[in-house]
């Protein structure tokens, strides 16, 4: 009796929907997640309004010292300092006018090395440096047991480079104020090389725009700088200007904070977990004064604010000199040379990347689609490797996610351009993410195990004089419950709603993974390597020297050789090695990363990688193996067949028929005759003319030929046929 009818006059067993209320209970969960801070806003509120009250008192203090009138604050003496900074750098001077001048306005982004000196009394001891008595003065009674706790974990002595973005403020006139003094502020971030983490110290300060000099304080991220002691740093016949320039500053944050508490909007600020050092910094810098006229410079800088396409003089380099002085700590860093980047520029730069690397993903794209053409058929798409294009397509996701998030962290003009290049490497995801599935469509039913047919096994007969003895009784089989994880997976994989997709018949697609931890992996992985510079290296390095090696090891392993047009493999590796040669071995990339030179060695191995490929479609797809490990098993579709003697007075001989095309297969067929060059070889001719499948079924060796073309599986009874 079937089993199917087993159940037959029996009411059928109605499947019940999945109740609502689990889902309905998880997205209040997700809802109280997202809302719930903890009290963040409510301690976020408070800090706001101490901020408030504490600039107000500060204000008040300040503005009483200006005035002359009784107030708690006091300018403290930092003019020790300036013999030892001048020992290091020289400041600017008037300039005249029709010959040179400097920048009136430093917007941008500096880089430039930095040399590490120890100022305090036991590292100076045994040394003989012209600044050594400016040194001892500057530091004076300080206790060195008070420096160890300010230093903290950081390696300050094996930084070597800085990373300085200055954001420079318009003037404002002020009555009394005869120099023009304009507001800086940024960050200071020190780069050690063997730290895959900078130290970022908060940056602000005063700029004078007729000498071209820059003062203020950097302390690390999260702790207060106070501007009202900048005048203390400056020289002496400027400091009542900058007392009186930063008046206005201080007004200005107080009306800020007000109108936001006021308004409701409530910052809350991000702690950037344990800091490295507490190291504060004086900073001294000065502006390389250019050769280029006042009048010229205005027009210049008039030209890069409001763009209007007139002719302008060559903007000419921004350079930097300084010094960052740390008197807790007993550290003296020069900064030598540092080349300045306008944010103007900056931002051209950064569109003229965007536009070329979409156009390097549009001509990948091209590539992609004429291969794609040229193997879509079952027969060109077994001889691709899947992992070839997987690869791709999640170097081409990274790039998407990494174009969105520079985008968004440039806020501005230059992230309309990136969206180009993200959604071309979004458009090119989709693609070869489609590609890889039907080529898992293909190789599935191929790679698969075909199971053997069922072997009948006669038993001779047991002689008459023996009789036949009951067998012995064994006992039962003791009952083995399924394990705990076992009832996991059991449930994971059989959970329709927890499942990426579904079979699809005998096909699967693709492995059955739970969704949420499949997704919630990749896109963890996804952000750990955009915003992990380390992980991001390795990442390139393992994608890299991944995208042509899977298709060298299926080849060998199948004996054939690749589908793979020489065109596409060379201009996708032309096109991939773009982007990382610019990053990583361009030393003015837009991200300022740092020359990698094994990046060269990697693109020497991608393209030996394609000379492989394409030699083994010349000369065979082991070409580079010793002989005892170049022989692949490959199935015979050609075994010798006894002639069909079901009708031996037939008037010609038969195999049998075919299973496609329903005709006899004939020995003395005329397109098996052409086959055979002389009475010798005739038996290989008629060999060649038939082809007999794993599942025992006959086909015209011509007729497979077309259906393998079309489908990778027995035309009758379905099971997966290797290439022919």
């Amino acid at each position: 009796m079937d089993r199917n009818n087993e159940n037959d006059g029996q009411p059928a067993r109605i499947q019940q929907q999945r109740s609502s209320v689990p889902s309905f209970l998880f997205l209040i969960f997700m809802l109280y997640i997202l809302t719930n801070h903890s009290g963040d806003e409510f301690l976020a509120r408070n800090h706001s309004q101490d901020s408030l009250q504490s600039l107000n008192y500060q204000l008040s203090n300040f503005t009483a010292w200006l005035n002359g009138t009784e107030t708690n604050f006091t300018m403290p003496d930092r003019k020790a300092a300036t013999p030892l900074v001048e020992s290091f750098m020289s400041f600017g001077s008037r300039l005249n006018p029709q010959w040179a001048s400097y920048f009136p306005n430093v917007t941008g982004f500096a880089h430039g090395e930095i040399d590490f000196f120890n100022i305090t009394h036991p590292s100076l001891a045994s040394t003989s440096f012209p600044w050594k008595t400016h040194a001892d003065t500057f530091m004076g009674d300080t206790i060195p047991a008070e420096l160890v706790t300010h230093l903290g974990s950081w390696n300050w002595t094996g930084s070597d480079k800085v990373s300085w973005s200055i954001m420079d403020r318009a003037p404002v006139s002020m009555k009394g104020v005869i120099e023009k003094i304009a507001m800086v502020h940024g960050r200071i971030d020190i780069r050690h090389p063997a730290s895959s983490e900078d130290m970022k110290l908060d940056f602000e300060g005063v700029h004078f725009l007729a000498n071209g000099s820059i003062f203020g304080f950097a302390e690390p991220s999260g702790q207060h700088i106070d501007i009202r002691y900048i005048p203390a740093i400056v020289p002496e016949a400027f400091q009542n200007d900058t007392a009186r320039a930063i008046e206005p500053e201080l007004i200005s944050r107080v009306n800020k904070i007000r109108d936001m508490i006021d308004a409701g909007i409530i910052e809350q600020e991000s702690t950037g977990g344990e800091s490295q050092g507490g190291c504060g910094f004086s900073v001294y810098a000065q502006i390389v004064p250019s050769e280029i006229s006042m009048h010229d410079m205005e027009d210049l800088e008039a030209e890069l604010q409001t763009p209007t396409g007139r002719r302008t003089v060559n903007r000419p380099p921004l350079k930097l000199n300084g010094v960052l002085l740390s008197k807790e700590c007993g550290i003296l860093y020069r900064l030598r040379d540092a080349e300045g980047l306008r944010s103007q520029s900056f931002f051209r730069k950064v569109a003229t990347y965007a536009g070329i690397s979409a156009c390097v993903y549009l001509a990948q794209l091209l590539l992609l689609s004429r291969q794609v053409d040229r193997s879509r058929t079952p027969a060109g798409l077994s001889r691709v490797s899947l992992w070839t294009f997987l690869t791709q397509s999640i170097v081409d996701f990274v790039s998407f996610a990494g174009h969105i998030t520079f985008a968004i962290l440039a806020n501005g003009r230059p992230s309309l351009s990136l969206v180009a290049p993200a959604f071309v490497a979004c458009v090119l995801f989709a693609f070869e993410s489609q590609h890889a599935i039907l080529i898992n469509q293909v190789q599935a039913p191929e790679d698969a195990v075909a199971p053997s047919p069922p072997r009948t096994v006669q038993q001779e007969p047991s002689p008459p004089s023996q009789t036949a003895r009951p067998p012995a009784p064994t006992a039962p089989p003791r009952p083995t419950g399924p394990t705990f994880l076992t009832l996991l997976f059991q449930h994971i994989r059989s959970d329709p709603q927890a499942r990426i997709c579904k079979h699809s018949g005998a096909l699967v697609i693709i492995p059955d993974v739970p969704l949420g931890l499949g997704m919630f992996f990749f896109l963890t992985f996804i952000v750990r390597v955009i915003v992990t510079p380390s992980l991001a290296l390795v990442f390139v390095a393992s994608m890299y020297s991944l995208f042509w090696l899977p298709q060298i090891v299926r080849s060998v392993k199948k004996g054939r050789s690749s589908a793979l047009t020489a065109e596409y493999m060379i201009g996708t590796s032309l096109c991939r090695l773009f982007h990382a040669l610019y990053f990583l071995t361009c030393p003015k990339n837009v991200l300022d990363v740092e020359p990698r030179r094994w990046m060269w060695y990697l693109a020497v191995f991608i393209f030996l990688q394609v000379a492989v490929v394409l030699l083994q479609q010349r000369l065979g797809p082991a070409f580079f193996l010793p002989k005892r490990f170049a022989h692949v098993q490959v199935y015979d579709y050609h075994p010798p067949l006894p002639l069909s003697i079901a009708d031996p007075e037939a008037p010609d001989e038969s195999l049998g028929d075919c299973a496609i095309c329903m005709e006899a297969i004939h020995t003395d067929d005329e397109k098996q005759l052409q086959q055979v060059t002389g009475g010798l070889l005739h038996n290989v001719g008629t060999r060649r003319s038939y082809s007999l499948a794993p599942c025992q079924h006959l086909f015209h060796t011509e007729c497979l030929e077309k259906w393998l073309a079309i489908k990778n599986i027995c035309p009758h009874c379905r099971r997966p046929l290797p290439p022919l």
